[in-house]
């Protein structure tokens, strides 16, 4: 029987609101158990060094040159986590801690992947085994660094005997689908990341207001889409390269929507989002296997216009469900996968795939501090 590990799976998404953590118990392979599922928010001062930070950041030059400031806020963003590793190990006998990091720059073609997290001073604060910077040694073989999902996501297919060919998507900052067509099977695996999520409803709604983002897509559904602006949207977005599988949120902009209103400009982006993502699935599934049922994860599961929008946009055919509906909870998946890849990271087992990341072959990930 292969040994278990208790992790803590610690995820920080795009939006850069806090963080998602979760304990799971797991082999590693087939084995799978959460135990608690937390959420931390930021406090004001990084989610807004964060923000002001991120969309200053466009190329590798801008990474050295704003170094002192990244440097800064790592150091913050790293104590952040260490008092949650803190909280979280009460009463709970932890082995790992899988820590994700928050991603200030993503760009597969320049191979950098750059995530806010200080493995080391983790590990000084809490004396706890950490893994991090998952990406690197994918990118070292050719992959792109993301998405790191998939593998967790077929284990959970494995677990609530969900039938495929499956496809889950995930709406995160970015939306990103995983299809599983053999859940007995690397082989049987295949991901990418299909465009933008809530990235620019997000920013729409930062920029225009005192809120973070449209709860419940609320904002979308008070206002109208703006028919000449959606196309130059649409052009601007199918001129970039479609081959990529991995983007960042500063590969989108909003730029298209300057001078409508609050309500308008989020109606006309969440239209934008919502037809992007089923366009791309609808190709999909034409393309790379006949799937007959879509899994929704992440925090874009919560905004009804966009899922609306979706649904609207594809096949009556495709089944569309929630995470949940399986009695998973959609907000903490991305931070269980973490706990999980960590455990897969220490027992040097592959967590990325030509077929997930365009690596050369399967890949660990992770870089482990324990003394």
């Amino acid at each position: 029987m292969s040994e278990k590990y208790t992790s803590i799976g610690l995820m920080s998404g795009t939006s850069g609101d806090g963080v998602d953590a979760s304990i799971i118990n797991s082999d590693g392979i087939n084995k799978f158990e959460a135990i608690k599922d937390k959420y931390f928010e930021y406090d004001t001062s990084i989610y807004k060094d964060f923000h002001f930070l991120k969309e200053r950041i466009f190329n590798f030059h801008d990474l050295k040159r704003l170094s002192k400031e990244i440097n800064e806020l790592e150091r913050k963003i790293t104590l952040f986590h260490a008092k949650i590793v803190k909280e979280l190990s009460i009463n709970n006998e932890i082995t790992l801690v899988g820590f994700h990091g928050q991603t200030i720059y993503h760009n597969a073609m320049e191979k950098i992947s750059r995530q806010l997290g200080d493995g080391k001073l983790l590990y000084q604060l809490t004396r706890k085994r950490i893994v991090y910077n998952f990406r690197e040694n994918d990118i070292l073989n050719g992959g792109e660094g993301a998405p790191l999902v998939p593998i967790f996501h077929q284990l959970i297919a494995t677990e609530k005997k969900i039938k495929p060919p499956i496809c889950i998507l995930n709406i995160g900052g970015i939306s990103n689908v995983t299809i599983i067509k053999d859940k007995t099977s690397f082989d049987g695996l295949f991901s990418k990341d299909i465009g933008p999520g809530n990235c620019l409803i997000d920013s729409w709604v930062r920029k225009n207001s005192d809120k973070k983002f449209d709860y419940d897509g609320q904002l979308a559904n008070r206002g109208k889409k703006n028919e000449i602006i959606f196309e130059q949207a649409q052009e601007l977005y199918y001129n970039r390269s479609r081959e990529k599988k991995s983007f960042d949120t500063n590969d989108f902009d909003i730029s298209f929507s300057r001078g409508l209103t609050l309500e308008d400009g989020s109606a006309t982006l969440t239209e934008f989002t919502g037809s992007i993502i089923a366009e791309a699935i609808s190709l999909l599934a034409e393309d790379e296997i006949v799937f007959n049922e879509i899994i929704i994860s992440g925090g874009g599961r919560k905004n009804k216009i966009l899922i609306k929008i979706i649904r609207k946009n594809l096949s009556e055919k495709l089944k569309i469900s929630m995470i949940d509906d399986f009695g998973i909870n959609g907000d903490f998946v991305e931070s269980q996968a973490f706990g999980f890849l960590a455990i897969r990271s220490y027992k040097k087992l592959p967590i990325t795939f030509p077929s997930t990341t365009n690596c050369s072959k399967p890949c660990t990930g992770g870089k482990i501090i324990e003394s």
